[in-house]
Parts: structure tokens; sequence; C-alpha cells
């Protein structure tokens, strides 16, 4: 049985996720699912498989499916709804004891799939209480993989997958009926260890992005954990070489259940980041942050995709009509605008949604907040700035002479500026004198954390330009040169969210804005995956950001890198 079937993961809980950058994903369908397919039998009750536990870990297996012999000596396999609602009950009964449904209930059986529904099948089975929903796509039996969902009226609710193998793969982890399920035993790692391989692998997918975002000129401003987290909502429907390929190029080190809990968890804490403290305006410190699926109207997800969504990403669905794509695109763009208080307009722009457009994943952040030491504007004068090839721009620097966590190293010097609230930040970077470049190709996920280790407590004398800029990308490019070749086709499987492998990314967009003045940062983006049809204390440092550098912002107690730019000319 492999790991990723058997991997437990830490609770998903209610917590929207607070935090990532503006986000739209646009996804699609592709061809339909061939038609010379057998369906499974429905109805098919077999007695409930025999839990077994391994000494290491009290994880279920539940008994393979009985099997007849079939003409030729072959084997055909007994599959079908009953089948995997017993799976996953032996699965419950082992993992959650008393909490679960009991042994022995009496299940009704009804037929709920929707009327006019091609590709996918629906039972529901009914004991008191309990109500188990089954979905599956009508594929070869050995192909099938079954949607479990086991709720009780609220007091208990539960999400997994099951194989032909009666193998399972929980998505969601028990909410409600707490009582039967012994501490420790709803998570795999520690929540701390999810979280830091979390934050650990968006460092190294920014860098990695970085790299080939770099090669365009000027300036350059992006927000990884919102490119992260967006293609973490696609990648929840993501499987075989789909998800494998998504995995590796985005850095996704957790199982798939765990990941989604992570980024729940991080957007619960960074959610309640800057109480008491101060935005840029004077207003009030804001990370606000929203996300929603905008659907076709008359195309249908999987009820535990939708789910899932709505736990870990609080994302929730809006029905459009996107053979009218121009309107659905300003619905859309209009929403954004408003939740980045207008700092991100047209994030999809004309000609990507159209009448084969099936879905719009939207996340939207905005951010606003006071620098814990103002810069005085008094102080702030006009002054050079060498840009990369030698010609010097006039721009108004700021200054200020403050014990700031500072470093440096073999050709960079580096600074800390805390946010009001002292739990966000960001790090200026300034390459030597004429190594912008030689830097710049070897910063990675490995020198940033020497750099952020070496930071110490240092009276700085401290110039940096003022600037405000935006950027814009389109990343289908760079993904596939990560990796992720097969999601950005025609044979890309997202079959987790529709139950067959009918959707495929045809375009990542990515749009940021950030402002940096005396008094702190404003910034906001935005993501845009769109998936259609297939066819030292004594001594005073002086550090003068007058030439190209790297700057980013994180979360300090996280680790999470939360936008990583570039300034090349803060005249632009």
């Amino acid at each position: 049985m492999s790991k990723s079937w058997r991997q437990r993961a830490i609770s998903l809980g209610q917590r929207l996720l607070l935090l990532g950058l503006l986000v739209g994903l646009v996804v699609g369908a592709c061809a339909p699912a061939p038609t010379s397919v057998a369906n499974p039998t429905p109805g098919d009750d077999q007695p409930a498989p025999e839990p077994t536990t391994e000494e290491a870990t009290p994880v279920p297996e539940p008994t393979a499916p009985d099997q007849e012999p079939a003409p030729g000596g072959e084997e055909s396999l007994t599959v079908g709804p009953a089948f995997a609602r017993d799976a996953a009950l032996a699965y419950l009964a082992t993992a959650y004891g008393r909490a679960a449904p009991a042994a022995g209930l009496d299940w009704t059986e009804e037929d709920i799939t929707p009327a006019n529904t091609v590709g996918g099948s629906s039972f529901q089975y009914k004991a008191g209480e309990w109500v188990v929903t089954v979905q599956y796509p009508v594929v070869l039996p050995e192909n099938t993989i079954y949607h479990v969902t086991v709720d009780n009226g609220g007091d208990f609710h539960w999400e997994g997958e099951v194989n032909p193998g009666g193998e399972v793969r929980e998505l969601v982890l028990p909410r409600g009926g707490q009582d039967g399920i012994d501490e420790g035993q709803a998570g795999g790692m520690g929540e701390d260890a999810d979280l830091a391989a979390l934050a650990e692998g968006n460092s190294r997918f920014a860098l990695d992005l970085y790299h080939l975002l770099r090669e365009q000129e000027g300036n350059l401003f992006y927000s990884p954990y919102s490119i992260s987290a967006a293609l973490a909502m696609t990648y929840a429907g993501a499987r075989g070489l789909t998800e494998e390929q998504m995995a590796q190029a985005l850095h996704f080190d957790l199982p798939q259940e765990a990941l989604h809990a992570s980024f729940a968890q991080l957007a619960g804490e960074l959610a309640a980041r800057g109480e008491g403290a101060e935005g840029k305006d004077g207003e009030g410190f804001r990370l606000h942050v929203a996300n929603a699926l905008w659907l076709q109207h008359d195309f249908e997800l999987l009820a535990g995709y939708l789910a899932l969504m709505e736990s870990a990403y609080g994302a929730t669905p809006h029905r459009l009509d996107f053979g009218a794509p121009e309107e659905a695109r300003q619905t859309i763009n209009d929403w954004v605008a408003g939740e980045t208080e207008d700092r991100i307009t047209d994030l999809i722009p004309p000609g990507v949604i159209d009448a084969l457009t099936r879905l719009v994943l939207t996340n939207a952040i905005y951010f606003n907040a006071a620098w814990e030491v103002p810069f005085e504007e008094n102080l702030t004068a006009d002054g050079p700035f060498t840009l990369l090839d030698g010609e010097e721009v006039t721009v108004p620097m700021m200054r200020q002479t403050e014990s700031l966590p500072y470093a440096e190293g073999d050709g960079y010097q580096a600074v800390e500026l805390a946010y009001d609230g002292g739990e966000l930040s960001m790090i200026v970077l300034l390459p030597e004198e004429g190594g912008f470049e030689a830097f710049e190709g070897s910063l990675d996920a490995a020198l940033l954390a020497e750099i952020e280790a070496g930071l110490a407590r240092q009276h700085v004398e401290l110039s940096m330009p003022r600037f405000e800029f935006d950027s814009e990308f389109s990343l289908s490019q760079a993904l596939a040169a990560l990796g992720m070749e097969a999601a950005l086709t025609e044979a890309a499987d997202f079959s987790g969210m529709t139950g067959a492998p009918d959707l495929y990314i045809s375009e990542v967009v990515h749009k940021a804005f950030v402002s940096v003045d005396e008094e702190g940062t404003e910034a906001a983006a935005a993501t845009g995956v769109v998936m259609n049809l297939t066819s030292a204390p004594a001594e005073v440092v002086r550090m003068t950001v007058d030439r190209p550098f790297v700057f980013l912002i994180r979360d300090l107690e996280s680790g999470a890198l939360l936008f990583l730019g570039r300034v090349a000319d803060p005249s632009q």
C-alpha cells in the first residue's frame, strides 16, 4: 500500500485562508470521457471489510473487494458504491473508534445521481442519523476512485477516497464527534513540523521561480505565496503524473491532506497578525484576504473537492455564464478590485475566458502596514541611484539611523525593517557595486536562510529609495520549465475536481503592486490559473541602497516568504 493512501493528516479545521495574494484560477473542462466503459454496479452490498493495523501506525487497512473467477481464468473485481462505503466505514471504525458509525447498521440505498448527468454516479446510504454519500466517475471498475462522505447531522463529518483495492485516502478529517478520537489520532507529523515544511517548500519554489522571472528587464514584484496557494487549490484535484509533477515543481513535500491542512493553519495564523498595529495610511494594519469559486452555471464539481476548498481555503462557489465571457470577466475583476482596494484591476484580461471556461478560482489579498520605526519625511532628499547599465537617475532617498537587524557577507549587505506589531518584516538585499548579476544568480533558499540566520542588531545608517510599481507575468512557460508540463497539456488529470480527467491548465497569469515610502508598505497581487476544455552595537554601519537591490516580505514566526521583488529603477 502506498504511503499517500495511508498518511494521516492534521485537522483542517474551519480556518479560512486569509493570506495569499490576489489569485484567479480559470477552470474549464477537457474532452468528454469515453463512453465505451463499464458502469460499476450499484447496490452491491458486500460485507464490510475487516481492518488491520500496523505496529508503527494504527491505520486500518481494509481488505480487498471480493473477487470472482472470470472466463479464461482471469479475475474480475466486485466493486461499486456499497463496497466503497463499507471500506470507508471499516477504516473509520479502526481509526476513530466510537466517534465513527457503529458496526452492523441497516443501511438503505438511494440513487441520487442528478438528472441528465453524464460521466458520473452518486449513491446515498442512510442508517438512523448517519448518511454516507458515494460519488464516482463512469470509468472501468479497476480505474474507479470513489469519493465517500460520512456525516451525522453536523456532529461528525469525514471525507475520503477509496480505490478498487479498498485502500482509503483521507481528504477531510473528522470535525465534530471528537469524543471518540484519541489525542494525536487525527495527525501525522505535528502541526509545527508540517507548517515548517510548507514554509520551506514555499521558499524553494519562490527562488526557483525568481531565477526564471529575473531574465526580464526592469523591476519585478510577485507573491510566491499567492502563486503557491492558487496552484495548491488546483493541485487538490490533480491525480497521477499531473499530481507528481506539480508536487515536484511547487515543492509540495507534504501529502495532499497534510498540505491543505497546513495552508489552512498558516492562513489562520497570518489572519491574526497585526492586531492593534497601524497601516501606512494611518487607518490601521490591513491584511485582507478573500477566496471564491466562479463556476459555470451548468457545470458540477465533486462535493468532496468543493468541501475541501471551503474548509481549507474558505472558497465558496458563485455561478456565472461563461457563454457571455465579457460579462463574466467583468464580474470577477470587479470582485478582485473590491477586495484589493482597487490596486489590482483587470486580473483576467480579455480573451482568457471563453465559452469553454468552466471555473475561475480567485484568491485576493490586500496588505497595508506601517514601519515599526518610520522614516522621517523631512530627512528624505533627492539622491543618485545607479542603474545596471551605469546610468544614474535621481530619486527620493529616505534616511534613518537605527538599531536594525543587519548582516553582511561575500558580496552583499542585508538589513531587516520590521512592520508595526513586530510580526512581519521586509529584508533588503544590496549586492556589492558591480556584483548584482552574480549575487542574483547565486540567490537560492540556502543562501537566503544563511542571510536570515546571520541578521543581528547593529546601528545602521540606512538610505534607500522610495518606490512604487506594479508587475504582471504569464507564468505558464516558467511553470513548465520547473517541471509541471502535464498539468499544462490536454493529458492533464484533474479528476479530483470532477471525477474525470477533463480539465487542464491553459494559462497562468500573475499581477502585483507594491508601494514603499516613509510610512510603510502597501501591496497587493493576483494569480490566475486558467483551465479550459481539452480537446555590532558600538559601530555604525552605513548601507546606502543607491543601486539595484532585491527585497522580500516575510512572516517572522512561520518564516513564510510572502512577497519577493527586485528594484532595478525606482524612478519608474
